[in-house]
């Protein structure tokens, strides 16, 4: 299992109930996440500025064809999440690109 730390910034300060942001955050992130991710276990806390989310995936054969790397596999679902959820387009900003 493949674990990584992510957060995505709000784009104002305004007070949202912790518990059901986190929970509306996981939602959309379920909701846009492919067999191809390999997402097996997400959780999240939000602070002020941001919500930070731990995402568990499932690791995957470097050796494979078509191997993505688990920091890939999360920054395309964060995208893909960002680009078709208006929640996630009102809320927070686009996500940073990995370096």
């Amino acid at each position: 299992m493949d674990i990584v730390y992510t957060s995505l910034n709000r784009r104002n300060q305004v007070f949202v109930d912790p518990t059901s942001e986190v929970s509306e955050v996981l939602g959309a992130l379920w909701a846009h996440t492919t067999l191809e991710d390999g997402l097996e276990h997400a959780s999240g806390r939000a602070e002020t500025d941001r919500v930070h989310l731990l995402m568990y995936l499932l690791t995957l054969d470097p050796a494979a064809p078509g191997f993505r790397s688990a920091t890939c596999r999360i920054s395309a679902l964060l995208h893909r999440c960002h680009a078709a959820s208006p929640l996630m387009q009102h809320r927070y900003l686009p996500p940073d690109v990995p370096v």
